[in-house]
């Protein structure tokens, strides 16, 4: 039984990091199926049922202050590299089609909430808009999302099962549709994009030394204070709250800092990354298996979402003349993030790697507004209280 402070910090830090280097160590199909991050969430919360933790006040508060300042800290530090310019520079068509991608992900959580309200339990929009964050941006912004909203440890269960499950599904087909680009872009009416990109790159860094570590993870830390301080004095009102103010004000943060030369200095990323599973792990830390049996709703409702986005691709593609790889690299920005769109896009054409990266970012820039503005909606909509 874990009683201290200590003792549990340890543990989360050893559980967020066991899957990720075994992923790293040993390749296995499984890690392809279930992230690492979603089996470090498992396993956290099946410890938390055994009684591993033991909740005394210590315990609690530690969660509790884990939560409260590496959250803002995690947000900033994944969009200090999303440089606007590069974005914009892009071009209309490409941030057409991340639009028309984005908009249909949201239509189709508003569809499925109001198809699939009956079966699922009142506040399973809260689970929803997590999601929603979270296909927009990445799991940063699910979680961010789920914390502002309030969220327990099973309904972010709930949102984690859905996500990793539909997102698995939703990457097999993508990558099964690229031998069909040909065939599909006769259809749209559209040239391949191949070229659209071509010579985009992000600035190459050098490889981070454990100050620039400590240098990003003080900063990130930093810049969540001081965003909670101005968020305290910001109007609070339903789902715009101490915590959801201070997201978006450290989102905005990041986005600043990547205009200005901090965005070339090493170490974000993998600090990011690292600070990402620790929170995720910190949040399973207090779970538990109640209510399970409702999961095959939330994942129905998922494929649900699934199935309207890929109905307003289609429409979009055949309208505005958009190819099959920029469709699918801009959904996989959203659905899948950083980690999967670039491999999309490479598969396509290696010119368009570096645009799955900048559609990636500006996920994580949108995500949690996207994810906020659904849970204001979505509770009217499934008929929940708030």
């Amino acid at each position: 039984m874990t009683t201290s402070a200590v003792a549990y910090l340890a543990s989360l830090l050893l559980l967020a990091a066991l899957f990720p280097v075994l992923a790293s160590r040993w390749p296995l199909k499984i890690f392809e199926v279930l992230p690492p991050i979603v089996l470090s969430y498992g396993l956290a919360t099946a410890l938390a049922v055994a009684g591993f933790w033991t909740l005394t006040p210590e315990v609690v508060a530690t969660q509790k202050q884990v939560m409260t300042h590496l959250l803002p800290a995690l947000m900033f530090l994944l969009l200090v590299r999303c440089d606007l310019r590069a974005i914009l520079a892009l071009g209309p068509r490409v941030l057409l089609a991340f639009a028309c991608a984005t908009l249909s992900i949201i239509a189709g959580f508003i569809v499925a909430a109001m198809l699939w309200a009956p079966a699922l339990p009142p506040q399973a929009w809260q689970a929803l808009s997590a999601v929603a964050g979270g296909w927009v941006g990445g799991t940063a912004n699910l979680v961010a999302v789920g914390q502002a909203v309030h969220a327990t440890p099973e309904t972010m269960g709930f949102a984690l099962i859905t996500d990793a499950l539909c997102y698995s599904v939703w990457v097999l087909v993508l990558f099964g549709s690229v031998p069909m680009a040909a065939r599909f872009n006769r259809w749209a009416k559209a040239t391949a994009s191949g070229d659209l990109v071509a010579g985009l790159v992000l600035p190459r860094t050098e490889a981070a030394q454990p100050g620039h570590v400590l240098l990003w993870l003080g900063l990130g830390v930093a810049v969540g204070l001081g965003a909670r301080e101005v968020a305290a004095l910001l109007p609070a009102d339903g789902v715009l709250n101490v915590t959801s103010w201070t997201l978006l004000l450290t989102t905005l943060a990041g986005v600043l800092c990547a205009l200005t030369p901090l965005r070339a200095m090493p170490g974000a990323e993998g600090t990011g990354s690292a600070l990402l599973a620790l929170v995720v792990v910190a949040l399973a830390s207090q779970g538990s298996f109640a209510g399970l049996s409702q999961a095959p709703f939330f994942i129905l409702a998922g494929f649900t979402v699934l199935l309207v986005h890929a109905a307003g691709m289609l429409v979009a593609a055949r309208v505005f003349k958009l190819d099959l790889a920029l469709c699918g690299v801009a959904s996989l920005a959203n659905i899948g993030g950083v980690a999967s769109a670039p491999l999309l896009a490479a598969t396509h054409a290696a010119a368009l790697a570096p645009l799955g990266v900048l559609l990636a970012l500006l996920g994580y820039l949108l995500g949690t507004g996207v994810g906020l503005a659904l849970a204001s909606w979505l509770p009217a909509l499934m008929g929940a209280p708030t």
